[in-house]
């Protein structure tokens, strides 16, 4: 609970009877490696807070190639927003990578939180304006630097997630192949 509590408080600090409705509301959960935490078709009922592990949010494209939409580690969010919002069946998959320990808070326990303590609200309206944000620079990194940049640009972002999963997985986030992303990393180690 630490973690969470930390998480929150880096965006409004949270008092005693906040943290102690979170702490009622939090459920701890243990993921085996490539387990899912939501898959597609189900509805997103769940706010996914990691501990530890790393997950992937990733939809299947038509001629079944994956394409990963985001990597969350270590004290990091990870949700299907659209579902979670619209109570709709989700369109992707949210994987975890790693032997992976989260916290999750669910949909009607969360909503009754904002409604008792508004500051959980104002949070999450920071923390959802900050993924869309993310996903602005993203849309525009892929359609406008060239896909070495991009690459870069993710060994910034995430320095250690490059060591912790295949490259396979850093290609389709990059929406190259990963033999495109072994020539990349030939290049950028010759340069060096």
């Amino acid at each position: 609970m630490d973690n969470l509590i930390s998480f929150f408080n880096n965006y409004l600090p949270l008092n005693d009877a906040e943290k102690n409705a979170l702490s009622k509301i939090v459920v701890s959960r243990s993921i085996k490696k490539n387990h899912y935490i939501l898959q597609k078709h189900d509805i997103c009922n769940h706010y996914t807070f990691i501990l530890e592990g790393i997950t992937r949010s990733y939809a299947i494209h038509l001629n079944g190639t994956e394409n990963n939409l985001k990597f969350a580690t270590e004290n990091q969010l990870i949700v299907d927003l659209d579902s979670f919002h619209s109570a709709k069946p989700s369109a992707i998959y949210i994987e975890s990578m790693e032997p992976s320990k989260i916290l999750q808070i669910e949909k009607s326990n969360l909503l009754e939180l904002f409604t008792k303590f508004p500051k959980f609200d104002r949070i999450f309206r920071v923390i959802i304006e900050n993924e869309y944000i993310q996903l602005e620079k993203r849309i525009i990194q892929n359609i406008s630097i060239k896909a070495e940049d991009r690459y870069q640009e993710f060994l910034i972002e995430f320095p250690k997630l490059a060591s912790r999963i295949p490259n396979t997985h850093i290609a389709s986030y990059l929406g190259i192949t990963p033999e495109f992303l072994s020539k990349i990393r030939k290049n950028i180690s010759t340069k060096c």
